[in-house]
């Protein structure tokens, strides 16, 4: 059912402009944690407001509250910082109706979740009681609503579930922090793979090893594709990067520019983020950005793209109440053909990197990066000896060959969909 605000803002806004998009946003969630073995916090967070963008007078205003009361004073707002705003070079979605929403799932209870968590941890000190265990949950719910003065309606409403799982093990000057964490479509997440997947980590983290410094194999497990990597495309195939002349890509397009195992698409109909138009009511669409090495095209919003003379590819998206930008939903990775134990077993000396410091000193315009690894292995004819420290990985994904990737794919935060990936030398240093 429309919210209310919605009409109401549209009628006091449209007599006085020449273009008008309402949207509105409601999210819910009730979020549980717990810190170094203790339950830390139970809490419920709400978020509804409205955000207003208008053409007045050729020019693009945008206000955005939380208070449903005083409509009215938004749209004052909105027709005021109009005239101080950016030429209005976009029309607001042309009349078409959206409706995206999912069956509702049962989201678990509070108090389901306490004892969850607590049967989480007792399983973790089962291997070790040293660990100092962390445990959060968050389900929530969230509804989207658009509408525009040209007759455009969109109604997108979803329910989603966090789990993760992780510990601190200190052993002297040491600290071994190991993590894992899921997120679904509100159904209930895999908590024994979540236990098994972090206690395989402090297993093969038992023992500290060294490594040498050089050009070696390096295996990036999914959580380091999407944390390192999966940036790196979505800075070079945006169309703002074009537009602004910041990405080596812009002139590539039917160039083999990347390693031929690269695929890179987006995919709006799979995973968690999956959705049939974004947040300027832009039907999304499925789009290969990079085929076996080739630069197809890239990803546009309603304002770079009329920049460019192109046409939206539906990849305007906002952060809260925020104005739209261009944002990729998802990044699909295709997969390999080699089982990931494999890819392990043909390294004769490299490193496997899970977890990473930060966001390292990666240069993303130009495909390179540097990371300090927070969680990474040293591999030695095909098995993991150790864990290694103080080690740093770099490189660019222009230049770096690939070895192999996995044929099994993971997500990852419920936006990124990868393989593991094998290169076949990078950049490794260390300090003993």
């Amino acid at each position: 059912m429309e919210h209310p605000a919605l009409e109401q803002l549209m009628a006091l806004a449209r007599p006085r402009a020449e273009g008008v998009e309402v949207y509105y946003l409601r999210s819910h969630s009730r979020p549980v944690q717990f810190e170094n073995n203790r339950l830390k916090s139970l809490s419920s967070k709400s978020v509804e407001g409205v955000a207003l963008r208008v053409i007045h007078n050729g020019r693009l205003g945008f206000a955005a509250s939380t208070d449903l009361t005083r409509l009215e004073d938004l749209v004052n707002a909105a027709l005021e910082t109009a005239s101080v705003g950016d030429p209005a070079e976009i029309e607001f979605a042309a009349a078409h109706q959206w409706d995206d929403t999912r069956p509702p799932v049962e989201l678990p209870t509070t108090e389901a979740l306490v004892e969850i968590g607590k049967g989480l941890i007792e399983q973790v000190h089962t291997y070790n009681p040293d660990i100092l265990v962390d445990v959060s949950f968050n389900p929530s719910s969230g509804e989207v609503q658009i509408l525009t003065d040209k007759g455009a309606q969109a109604h997108y409403q979803r329910q989603s579930f966090s789990a993760s799982l992780g510990g601190n093990w200190v052993r002297g000057e040491d600290f071994l922090q190991i993590y894992s964490y899921e997120v679904t479509d509100g159904h209930p997440p895999h908590y024994n793979h979540l236990v098994e997947e972090v206690l395989q980590k402090y297993r093969w983290a038992e023992q500290t090893t060294t490594i040498t410094s050089g050009n070696l194999p390096v295996l990036f497990t999914p959580r380091a594709v999407a944390s390192v990597l999966a940036g790196l495309f979505e800075s070079m195939l945006s169309g703002q990067a074009v537009v602004q002349k910041a990405t080596p890509l812009a002139d590539k397009v039917g160039q083999r520019v990347f390693d031929a195992q690269w695929t890179v698409m987006e995919d709006p109909t799979v995973g968690v983020s999956a959705r049939q138009f974004d947040d300027e009511c832009t039907p999304t669409q499925t789009q290969t950005l990079i085929d076996q090495g080739v630069v197809q095209g890239f990803y546009w919003d309603r304002t770079w793209a009329h920049r460019a003379g192109r046409t939206s590819t539906g990849n305007g998206y906002r952060s809260g109440l925020s104005r739209p930008g261009a944002e990729l939903l998802n990044i699909c990775i295709a997969p390999g053909r080699v089982p990931y134990a494999e890819l392990v077993a043909q390294i004769k000396d490299g490193v496997i990197v899970d977890q990473v410091l930060g966001a390292g000193q990666s240069n993303q315009l130009a495909g390179e990066f540097s990371v300090n690894l927070d969680l990474g292995y040293r591999v030695v004819n095909g098995e993991i000896v150790g864990r290694v420290k103080n080690t740093m990985v770099a490189g660019s994904i222009l230049e770096a060959p690939i070895a192999a990737m996995s044929q099994e794919r993971e997500w990852v935060g419920g936006s990124v969909w990868s393989p593991a990936v094998l290169f076949a030398a990078l950049g490794v240093a260390t300090r003993n």
